[in-house]
């Protein structure tokens, strides 16, 4: 069947159900269905968290019966396997639904085009790619993750006017304001791991934690009760065991170079898991750790981390994205640059492109990723 106009419109509803998935669904894609009858939507589900119903079955589930003959609207293929919940192609089938809208191919080798075969040997019409960019962009950690075994890297820096982070004696309390501090705990809400290192650990003394009190979004509470992992780099473990991050019992990953001494190793908390990985230039495998948080099922990563680790991901060319909050202040000349970079050369400068900018509150965020055609 020749798509339509109101086939998009109902697929980009399909989109603002996935949304809400937002913060809760990793390790699994963000997805929603839209179930639609004689002109007018019977249903709408999203999946909501990982080892709960998918939006399919979701939507399903409130269709009943109603289902049978219906057109189904997905912003993802519906899955052919079986996890921690069935097959959502049988389900559909199963259902009765006549027709199915999707969105993109699901990139897990594990469906793949899969879901779409069942649905048409079962004499389903099916049609499709449908906003395929829209809908990529719902998930772009868990597609990196599916079709290049990376996770996405994101790094989050906060810096003054004149591009500095902190002043010289290392204070930094707050560049910027309630606002931007609002929208940095969404990102790491959104995040299955938070990389930091040990400096700026010993320096700031953060939980690197998401607090539901300064989410500023619905259901605030239940997106705090899913923490990220928070992945400490100390080659030597420096990290005194009174520092904030243990005050909360979320899970975090202790990474050393594997040549500290057995008694360094014990008498940790009981959420706290150490790591030993190779050096590489004197520092810990950054590669090799992004390889690990893979294996870990972790979709999207968030650096928070001084100039030294920042600037170490951006030079070895792992960070996906850049996000930069800018305070309309200036720290002067003695205070600390956002990424250590010793360049020398402007044949040697590394070219970003600008994806977005837009205010949040009095200060500015800005959105780069790497410009490799420039």
């Amino acid at each position: 069947m020749a798509l339509t106009p109101t086939d998009f419109d109902y697929m980009a509803q399909a989109f603002r159900l996935a949304e809400r998935g937002l913060y809760t669904t990793m390790p699994n894609p963000r997805v929603g269905c839209v179930l639609v009858k004689d002109g007018q939507v019977i249903a709408e589900g999203w999946h909501v968290r990982a080892g709960e119903g998918h939006a399919e079955v979701n939507a399903l589930r409130i269709a009943g019966e109603n289902a049978r003959g219906a057109t189904a609207y997905v912003s993802l293929e519906p899955c052919s396997h079986t996890g921690r919940t069935g097959p959502c192609s049988q389900a559909l089938v199963d259902a009765g639904v006549a027709r199915v809208v999707y969105a993109m191919e699901d990139p897990n080798p594990l469906v793949s085009g899969n879901g779409i075969a069942l649905l048409r040997a079962a004499g389903v019409e099916v049609d499709g790619p449908v906003l395929e960019d829209d809908a990529r962009a719902l998930n772009p950690g868990f597609i990196k993750r599916m079709e290049r075994k990376k996770p996405l890297v994101r790094c989050k820096l906060a810096m003054s006017l004149d591009g500095r982070t902190a002043m010289e004696s290392g204070e930094s309390k707050w560049i910027t304001g309630p606002k931007a501090r609002a929208d940095v705990q969404r990102l790491r809400a959104r995040s299955c791991a938070i990389i930091s290192g040990v400096d700026s650990l010993l320096q700031d003394n953060s939980s690197l934690t998401v607090r539901a009190d300064e989410l500023g979004l619905p259901h605030a509470e239940e997106i705090a009760a899913r923490q990220p992992l928070r992945v400490i780099l100390d080659s030597t473990l420096r990290l005194p065991r009174n520092a904030l991050l243990f005050k909360q019992s979320s899970p975090i990953l202790l990474v050393h170079n594997g040549s500290v001494d057995a008694a360094q190793c014990e008498g940790w908390p009981a959420f706290v898991e150490l790591l030993a990985l190779p050096a590489k230039d004197g520092r810990i495998d950054l590669a090799a750790l992004l390889r690990e948080l893979v294996q870990r099922q972790c979709n999207e990563v968030l650096v928070e981390a001084g100039a030294t680790l920042a600037g170490s991901f951006l030079r070895r060319g792992l960070l996906d994205e850049i996000i930069i909050y800018m305070a309309p202040k200036l720290l002067g000349s003695n205070a600390r640059p956002i990424f250590e970079l010793p360049l020398d050369t402007m044949s040697s400068s590394l070219a970003l492109k600008i994806k977005d900018i837009r205010a949040v509150g009095r200060d500015w965020r800005l959105t780069a990723v790497p410009d490799t055609e420039y």
